[in-house]
């Protein structure tokens, strides 16, 4: 349990959800964690946490939206620990409006572009140059999202900003490779978690069961394992990647759940 001893890894929004999953998961395998968010209880509830279990993490309070924030999040870190090691880009906007076209306004479809991608952007940027003084340099995951699998009825807004960062991973891996600076993307696909789970309607966890290929909704932890792997020594040749982790439900046509209702197998 020491794939990322000795490593500092921050993870953005990890006060709550698949963040949690991470970073848990990242102090089990002996990395000291930077846990993050706006609320500084709920930050420190999951520190006991990690810390009741053996592990190690720090809270520094941080806001996707503040450039301030995140330069002081990068160089607060990098004063108390003396380097930095990984960052997962985790955070993302919450309470912004999202709709279909004719439902925003650019001001409102801008609000999520700019804080979902633009936040990742800027964070990738103040830490660039605390990976490349590592010898070994470092590791960067974006965390995406399936909304830039395919189109949707809804939330355009999130969808453009969530396939920016797919193509944002994949030119940070270009510039920064030959520099030692990995940069993978996860996107997730349905993660049932204690903060969301009330919230997901009993239909759609239906559509989404009968069309993933297994028994099961995604948890905190499945994304939490991979981005464990991404960031441990052991990806050292996995770089500009686009993972979704999400049962198998964006791999197969969208007719699988119906055959299956009507026992066949096509038309």
């Amino acid at each position: 349990m020491d794939r990322l001893k000795d490593k500092v890894v921050i993870v953005t929004g990890s006060t709550s959800g698949i963040g949690i999953g991470i970073a848990k998961l990242c102090a089990a395998e002996a990395a000291q964690v930077v846990i993050t968010g706006r609320n500084v209880e709920r930050g420190q509830k999951v520190v006991n946490e990690i810390e009741a279990a053996g592990g190690k993490a720090w809270f520094h309070a941080f806001d996707l939206t503040s450039t301030e924030s995140m330069h002081a999040l990068i160089a607060d870190t990098a004063e108390k620990f003396g380097h930095i090691d990984a960052l997962v880009n985790n955070a993302a906007g919450m309470g912004l409006k999202d709709g279909r076209v004719d439902e925003l306004t650019l001001e409102e479809f801008n609000a999520v572009v700019t804080t979902d991608l633009g936040g990742t952007f800027n964070m990738i940027k103040e830490v660039l140059p605390y990976l490349l003084k590592n010898e070994k340099g470092g590791s960067i995951v974006n965390i995406g999202s399936m909304a830039s699998a395919g189109g949707d009825l809804g939330t355009i807004a999130y969808a453009c900003a969530k396939s920016g960062v797919d193509k944002l991973t994949e030119y940070v891996a270009c510039m920064y490779g030959p520099k030692n600076i990995r940069c993978n993307c996860v996107r997730p696909g349905l993660i049932v978690t204690p903060q969301n789970e009330g919230r997901i309607p009993d239909a759609l966890k239906t559509i989404f069961l009968s069309n993933i290929l297994g028994t099961r909704y995604g948890a905190p932890e499945d994304i939490g394992h991979l981005c464990v792997y991404l960031v441990s020594d052991e990806s050292d040749y996995m770089n500009g990647q686009v993972l979704t982790c999400d049962g198998g439900l964006n791999s197969h046509t969208p007719t699988v759940a119906q055959f299956r209702t009507m026992a066949g197998r096509t038309w």
